[in-house]
């Protein structure tokens, strides 16, 4: 009787196991014909897209909202020709601004709507698209004047993109052991996730100040959304072969990392951001420390692989463009 109910267990386990290894095949089969149709469907932006989800990422995936640009209007405060701009000035408007946010949400603990993250385009504006609204800075202001300009901020997304003077930031956890020399660099512990990096002068820095809500209330989601600008800025100013890696955040070309991210979310409303290297200024002091905790890896330039260079304030034009998309 025990040998017939083995015999009988044994058969069950061998039917189960047969039938799992079909259903499995033919869905990997299903999977495989699905991407390989949208290959062939999709124009190249879309490919980038689709490479988000083919390739393993340390955490989530990019996909498009498929919202109306007329429905978003963000403010960008372009610095980028400006001389470089000291970090903890930056720092400082980036804190009042994600203030802002929080006060404009206080009201939901009364149970009421916040006023709209989004500006409001008014006629006359002037609008460099439907999405952004561009605040072009005169070049020749001064440093001490920098801080006006955000005094119309009143917790509305906003976009800051600058250079910074030479500086080394360390996330909330990071590794000190990683500063191998600083030298005359200034050092500065922020609120964001990360190892320490390195910025200043001849790198594009990006502050996104936004409140996701409007978006897409994922951490995750937003980091491959930032990676995916990037992306799509690089080819468009004629840099090949850049990619996203396995297990890593930031942006890479031939095994060299040529921009880095990193957010800290409060309330939903992110703060830090992103950077870019475009010219050979700013990668010489990442030798004094080991790029975000690396070992072994090192960072190039947006004019390492171009025939003719480009400027930080000329590869500007094209991340906004990214980043409206």
């Amino acid at each position: 009787m025990i040998q017939t109910i083995i015999i009988i267990s044994l058969l069950l386990l061998s039917f189960i196991v047969d039938a799992f290894q079909q259903v499995t095949s033919s869905s990997a089969s299903m999977r495989s014909d699905h991407y390989s149709n949208q290959i062939q469907r999709q124009n190249h932006q879309s490919v980038i897209q689709l490479n988000s989800v083919k390739f393993k990422q340390q955490l989530g995936e990019f996909e498009s909202l498929g919202v109306s640009s007329d429905e978003r209007i963000v403010k960008v405060y372009d610095l980028a020709s400006l001389d470089p701009i000291q970090f903890n000035v930056m720092w400082s408007i980036q804190k009042e601004i994600v203030g802002r946010h929080v006060e404009r949400l206080k009201v939901e603990f009364q149970k009421k709507i916040p006023k709209s993250q989004f500006w409001t385009k008014v006629v006359g504006d002037n609008l460099e698209n439907d999405t952004f609204e561009d605040c072009q800075v005169l070049s020749n202001i001064e440093r001490d004047e920098i801080r006006n300009i955000f005094d119309v901020c009143t917790g509305q997304d906003s976009i800051i993109m600058l250079q910074h003077e030479p500086v080394y930031t360390l996330g909330t956890g990071s590794d000190t052991n990683f500063i191998k020399s600083a030298g005359d660099i200034d050092i500065h512990r922020i609120e964001r996730g990360g190892e320490v990096t390195y910025h200043g002068p001849g790198q594009l820095t990006v502050y996104p100040i936004l409140d996701l809500r409007g978006y897409k209330q994922d951490i995750h989601w937003y980091m491959r959304a930032l990676e995916e600008a990037i992306l799509i800025s690089l080819e468009r100013a004629g840099v090949d072969g850049a990619v996203r890696e396995d297990d890593v955040t930031g942006v890479w070309v031939n095994g060299k990392k040529i921009a880095a991210l990193g957010v800290k979310v409060k309330r939903w409303v992110t703060m830090h951001g992103l950077a870019i290297n475009i010219d050979k200024r700013s990668i010489h002091n990442f030798d004094g420390i080991v790029p975000c905790g690396l070992e072994g890896r090192e960072v190039c330039c947006v004019n390492d692989f171009l025939d003719e260079p480009i400027t930080v304030d000329e590869f500007t034009k094209h991340l906004k463009a990214a980043l409206q998309e």
